[in-house]
């Protein structure tokens, strides 16, 4: 019996990812990145091959392993990964995730690097790991190129290498370099200044660090950045996993995490005994270091986000399209056209968000984008990682019980959903540092207003929106309890207008009217008459 046959859909796998949703290739030339859709389009192919997903699975299935000691008893510290990891990291580096602004800072590389990333994130999350940090850590490596020689000569050119070099050797001789972060410890979580881990200047002006880290991202990197606390306060240091020697560094792994989600990557619990370190900026300047690095992480969980949510939607909207229940095809039918199209609603907003953002992040950006970056990147971090989850557990139900089997593969994108809104933040978290940006910096704020200013007089729910939202910001008692209102206020009055000016008519206005009505309870398929169901299914559909 074929799949016609039996009801079933075709395979979903064969499709350039880039053409799901008409959203993403427009989004980047208006970024910029006029240059951007053809080597985008190529990179989607390469994804959207069986070969492809079949590696995402394999490397989800087989996750890695620790290997304390080798067989004569010694200490080696090893996490080993199935081949399948291996082969996604030669892909997406070659792609250039983890360095192609730095290497190439022309105007749109920040957009198109950012459409490249979330192309990747509706296949495979894991791998986007290790990739992001290496990303982040680029502004700081080269901000603080000159604290030691190896820093300019080998470390920053290799953290740009788009040879996948996985070999444990020290870092002069390979052909590309990983980074890893280590902030949080088991008493403080968020409270990094809460850190116990101790950093000892020894005579040479290195560092040794003691202590521990409860969640070291990506263990086998070939450096991490993390934070300690030196005799002039919480400071931020580079500790490399080989010493030049090629002797591994007094890093003691206890234990890889068993995860949720996120499982072909490694996240470790690790012990420093007098570890090697080079202190990055001045002792006490920690934070205002690693924040660097952070910014751009959230940024990343933003993008990784929204590629989930297309990735969820395109197979949601392919599966409706051939499976038939009750004489016709599933979208077909009015209600689950009106789920469907709301999820194409929200996927085009988070789309729309995260490459607007990532805008503010090109080298040449002016000021004004980059104090728009400082309010807007926890607002739009904090609500398309929220909203992830509910979409994707939405597009899991179009399947039915389909849906709830592994191989589907939307139990494990499932997994992955909850993972970037904890990531560089949880919610409260992040949505404090909003209400910070909104009280300490009137420019990110008017930064911002700035941008909404650009919509005005296109829908006129939303400008009660943006009058509400500027009445808000700018009040001086803007309380702590309404950190995470104010949060999605922001974000979703930037989709609004993004969406107002850039996408269809039916797009903006059924966003406005949803997202922006009083009564919106967050619930999906719950489109009022006259949404275009028809307009925005057709926006989503997988070519």
């Amino acid at each position: 019996m074929n799949n016609a046959d039996a009801n079933q859909p075709p395979p979903f796998e064969g499709r350039t990812r880039c053409a799901t949703e008409a959203a993403l290739p427009a989004a980047a030339p208006r970024g910029g990145g006029g240059w951007a859709p053809a080597p985008l389009s190529a990179w989607g192919e390469r994804l959207g091959r069986g070969e492809t997903f079949a590696l995402a699975t394999r490397a989800n299935r087989f996750p890695p392993e620790l290997h304390t000691h080798d067989r004569f008893g010694n200490r080696i510290d090893e996490v080993a990964f199935d081949p399948a990891w291996h082969e996604l990291m030669t892909l997406a580096m070659r792609e250039g995730e983890h360095c192609a602004p730095w290497q190439e800072p022309r105007t749109g590389a920040q957009v198109a690097r950012a459409a490249a990333f979330l192309l990747h994130a509706e296949v495979e999350n894991g791998t986007q790991c290790p990739l992001t940090m290496t990303f982040a850590a680029g502004p700081v490596l080269r901000r603080h190129a000159g604290a030691f020689p190896a820093l300019s000569e080998t470390w920053l050119p290799r953290s740009r290498g788009r040879d996948y070099d996985p070999r444990s050797l020290p870092v002069a001789a390979k052909t590309s370099a990983l980074f890893g972060m280590g902030m949080t410890e088991r008493q403080g979580g968020s409270d990094v200044r809460a850190n116990l881990t101790r950093a000892e200047r020894i005579a040479d002006g290195t560092y040794r660090l003691t202590g521990h880290k409860w969640f070291f991202s990506a263990p086998m990197s070939d450096a991490h950045l993390v934070l300690a606390q030196a005799a002039g306060g919480l400071s931020c240091f580079l500790l490399p996993r080989l010493l030049p020697d090629g002797v591994r560094n007094a890093v003691r792994i206890d234990r890889l995490k068993d995860k949720l989600g996120n499982r072909s990557n490694a996240s470790a619990e690790v012990v420093f005994e007098g570890a090697f370190a080079w202190l990055l900026g001045d002792e006490g300047r920690g934070v205002p270091v690693i924040i660097e690095m952070v910014q751009q992480t959230r940024l990343d969980c933003a993008i990784g986000s929204a590629g989930l949510m297309r990735g969820a939607l395109a197979q949601a909207l392919h599966h409706a399209s051939y499976r038939r229940a009750f004489g016709r095809p599933l979208a077909e039918q009015p209600l689950m056209q009106n789920v469907l199209a709301d999820l194409v609603l929200e996927s085009e907003a988070a789309t729309a968000l995260v490459l607007r953002l990532a805008r503010a992040f090109e080298a040449d950006a002016p000021e004004h984008e980059r104090a728009f970056a400082r309010l807007a990147t926890p607002a739009v971090k904090y609500w398309v990682c929220k909203r992830a989850p509910t979409l994707l557990a939405e597009a899991l139900e179009v399947f039915g019980g389909n849906g709830y089997v592994e191989e589907s593969a939307l139990p494990r994108m499932y997994r992955e959903a909850p993972l970037n809104s904890i990531w560089e933040g949880a919610g409260n978290v992040i949505c404090l540092d909003v209400l910070r940006a909104a009280r300490r910096e009137p420019a990110a704020v008017e930064a911002v207003m700035s941008e909404l200013a650009a919509a005005r007089g296109a829908n006129p729910r939303l400008d009660g929106h943006v009058a509400a939202l500027a009445s808000a910001l700018r009040d001086p008692e803007l309380a702590e309890r309404d950190a995470r209102r104010i949060s999605g206020s922001i974000a979703t009055a930037l989709a609004a207008a993004l969406l107002v000016q850039h996408a269809p008519p039916a797009i903006g206005e059924a966003y406005c009217a949803s997202r922006l009505d009083p009564g919106y309870a967050g619930a999906f398929g719950a489109l009022t008459a006259g949404a275009g169901e028809e307009t925005l299914l057709a926006r989503g559909r997988v070519a």
